[in-house]
């Protein structure tokens, strides 16, 4: 008998007025980046915490020739990268730019990073699991995010002999990915909830629904600058069909709570006051820290979302969200840097981005 799919709400904010924003299509606003990620292990081979560095070795070997001599139209665009040759400053970046978790560089010895050309690809060899294939799309594109996944997935498991169990499904070291092996994630800024002081109770109705949402890098760490991570946490006896569409239908109850939240506060002089500060200081300051860059920038972009500022995109500040941060920073310039001269040259980086961009004249005081 097919199962009935049950409606879920999700419950923290009320009493908001209806908000004019109703369009779901283009929900960038809200939704930064989606993320799919599927979890994989050899049949042969023990799981990687039971690996020595000869196994890991094979291991990373196998499959960095079914990516990189498998017969697909992308598999000329990989490159591979020995994790254990990676500087830190190198590999901390990687992290920042969300193309690996922290915990895989926490030990780099024996592992190895596939990664696709315009970065949107990264295969993460020897992690918790022996594959975790991981696709990275712009906004809102669950779907499409998934396709390519998939076809990732489905390429690899022609050459691979992936651990499958009729009953389970794929088999993973951490319980909690048995059955579809998938993470979907949504990377979503929230200004106003967290403003508002709903992100709690939001966080508790989420749980309940099969759902997580973290902080920006995604298990143990914090939210910064009001971006978060919402995550399925369901992963067996269900398809990642329903997964996706568990997490985009709640995605887009949070969007219109956000937007809710937003048009309550939009005449709040306090809320004003610290969008617009936050843009003088970054339009004037030369010196700035990454943890007050985050929740400047946060700031901006929520005054952008609301209409505040001409011509600010929101893709420039996506972009600065990533490229402020203090590994990406160094890597970028070719070396390594003091934290003052970090500070400096990310204060220059941002009031360079913004410097041409004009405060509408609705927005200025009267005389």
């Amino acid at each position: 008998m097919q199962r009935q799919r049950q409606l879920c709400t999700v419950k923290g904010v009320t009493d908001m007025p209806k908000s004019k924003y109703t369009d779901l299509k283009n929900v960038s606003d809200v939704v930064i980046s989606t993320r799919i990620r599927f979890a994989r292990n050899l049949r042969e081979f023990p799981f990687p915490c039971r690996m020595n560095d000869e196994k890991k070795r094979r291991v990373a070997g196998i499959v960095k020739a079914a990516v990189l001599d498998g017969h697909s139209a992308i598999s000329d665009r990989f490159s591979y990268i020995q994790m254990s040759e990676l500087t830190q400053e190198e590999a901390v970046s990687l992290v920042e730019r969300h193309l690996v978790s922290p915990e895989f560089i926490s030990e780099r010895q024996g592992r190895g990073l596939l990664l696709l050309d315009d970065e949107s690809v990264s295969i993460m060899i020897n992690e918790e699991d022996h594959v975790r294939i991981q696709v990275i799309g712009q906004g809102m594109k669950l779907d499409e995010t998934f396709d390519l996944a998939d076809k990732i997935d489905t390429l690899l498991d022609e050459q691979l002999d992936f651990a499958f169990n009729d009953k389970l499904g794929y088999l993973t070291q951490c319980p909690t990915n048995i059955g579809t092996g998938m993470r979907a994630s949504l990377m979503l800024h929230l200004p106003a909830l967290k403003e508002s002081g709903a992100m709690g109770k939001i966080s508790a109705s989420l749980s309940k629904l099969g759902l997580v949402i973290r902080g920006i890098y995604g298990e143990g760490t914090e939210p910064s600058g009001a971006i978060y991570q919402l995550s399925n946490q369901v992963t067996l006896g269900i398809s990642e069909r329903e997964a996706i569409n568990n997490l985009r239908d709640i995605a887009f109850q949070l969007v219109t709570q956000e937007r809710n939240a937003r048009e309550a506060l939009s005449d709040n002089i306090s809320v004003l006051d610290k969008i617009y500060r936050s843009y003088g200081i970054l339009l004037y300051a030369r010196l700035v820290s990454n943890e007050e860059c985050m929740k400047l920038i946060s700031n901006v972009r929520f005054g952008v979302e609301m209409g505040l500022f001409d011509n600010i995109d929101i893709d420039t500040i996506n972009r600065l969200i990533v490229e402020i941060q203090p590994a990406t920073l160094m890597k970028n310039v070719g070396k390594k840097l003091t934290a003052v001269e970090r500070d400096h040259i990310r204060a220059e980086l941002v009031r360079t981005a913004i410097s041409q961009h004009k405060i509408p004249t609705s927005h200025r005081l009267e005389e």
